[in-house]
């Protein structure tokens, strides 16, 4: 078994704590499903917020998913002029057997005009 990074990331219409949880959940659900995961599979997660979120912790989603014995850590993205606003992103260390070229990452909705290179 390997020690794989899964990158994902979504952009938030408004800053409301129900959104986050909404829109964060369901990041982390796809990155699940489209590895053929379980919260047994995770290591550690990574996310990230752009400074114009304030209204909650992305990993709160995490933890309303169930997801209660993973290590998890929230950090402000870097604030670069022009950058897409209200983003968060994830990057989850998981053990599997898929090789690197497998992995799928996951950027919804507008998110994925951030790396169309490696969005699924």
């Amino acid at each position: 078994m390997a020690v794989r990074a899964v990158r994902g990331a979504v952009q938030l219409e408004r800053d409301e704590a129900g959104h986050m949880d909404e829109q964060v959940g369901a990041l982390l659900t796809a990155v699940l499903e489209r590895n053929g995961l379980s919260a047994e599979d995770l290591i550690s997660i990574w996310f990230t917020a752009t400074p114009d979120l304030h209204s909650d912790f992305p990993a709160a989603a995490a933890r309303k998913l169930g997801i209660t014995d993973v290590p998890l850590i929230c950090a402000q993205e870097l604030d670069i002029q022009g950058a897409m606003p209200r983003v968060v992103r994830v990057l989850a260390h998981i053990e599997s057997d898929r090789a690197r070229a497998d992995i799928a990452h996951v950027y919804l909705g507008a998110a994925a005009a951030l790396r169309k290179d490696i969005a699924q």
